[in-house]
């Protein structure tokens, strides 16, 4: 491979996932990403994107091509940390991943973090989606689960608990009161999930102790899930402690030991011995334990 340029651009369409973010992130034209990409995929004979109105997808050619990307720019700035003899610098960028409903927890800790390295920029990208580390997609995943992931190719690490309790809106509590008991929730209504598969603990516990129709909404996502409750449609699950930042709120039970899960610190092991990855992991490890 003779043309290091188009590897480089087809590396960030991958990440960014069209072609306008990624001749911004290049500082070149859209119409060089375009021919870049062009060009790229005729000298392999390759399709590595589809094109659609969003954006770019890459196909599994170019989930391929964004992870030895990934891990190309990191060597080179491996490289040039030790010919500039910053071996041991925490710089460029990081980009982390993690549910939305730890983001509170999480956020002050990259802020802290990113005050002790004045050259780091981070990505933070909080959601329902699992980004694929061995693609390049993110250094480090932070996940919530029962067990210790198992995934190929993954250093994983447990980092603390996920502590969940049960609120309401005083607008609830004011129309509908508040239950006396867990074990008497009749007349009570609940925002749930509109994914019935998820395999979040707390909703498991709730299908088992509420009845179809007191679910009354249904989230597709925890940031959904938390305005419904905050807006008084129903009782529903957030991290312990949202009350301390939406006095709105009620704590109607919890934390309960059933509810909560494990948080694990996942890294892929192309990057798990890099400076960045090594500084951020020991980082959130001894902060989150402390708490």
């Amino acid at each position: 491979m003779d043309n290091w340029d188009e590897i480089k651009t087809a590396y960030h369409v991958a990440r960014e996932g069209t072609v306008s973010r990624a001749a911004d992130v290049l500082g070149i034209h859209h119409a060089t990403v375009i021919r870049h990409i062009d060009a790229l995929e005729d000298r392999l004979k390759a399709k590595l994107f589809q094109r659609h109105a969003r954006g770019y997808t890459p196909t599994e050619a170019g989930r391929e091509l964004l992870r030895v990307g990934q891990a190309t720019a990191e060597q080179f700035a491996q490289l040039e940390s030790l010919i500039h003899g910053t071996s041991s610098a925490v710089s460029g960028e990081l980009v982390i991943t993690s549910l939305t409903e730890i983001a509170p927890r999480i956020v002050p800790l990259l802020k802290e973090f990113q005050d002790m390295h004045a050259g780091l920029s981070l990505r933070y990208l909080a959601g329902e989606r699992v980004f694929k580390l061995e693609y390049g997609e993110a250094h480090i995943a932070i996940r919530a689960a029962s067990r210790k992931p198992e995934e190929p190719d993954n250093v994983v690490q447990q980092l603390c608990r996920t502590e969940v309790s049960l609120y309401a809106s005083r607008t609830y509590v004011d129309s509908y009161g508040a239950p006396e008991t867990l074990e008497d929730l009749t007349g009570h209504r609940f925002v749930g999930r509109a994914d019935a598969n998820t395999g979040a603990p707390y909703y498991k516990w709730l299908t088992s102790h509420a009845a179809p129709s007191q679910i009354v909404f249904h989230a597709g996502d925890s940031q959904i899930a938390n305005a419904a409750v905050r807006a008084g449609i129903g009782l529903g699950f957030m991290g312990d402690g949202a009350e301390d930042v939406a006095p709105d709120l009620v704590k109607i039970a919890g934390p309960l030991p059933e509810w909560g899960a494990s948080l694990w610190l996942i890294t892929h092991m192309d990057l798990h011995r890099t400076a960045k990855v090594q500084a951020i992991t020991k980082f959130l490890k001894e902060r989150l334990s402390q708490d």
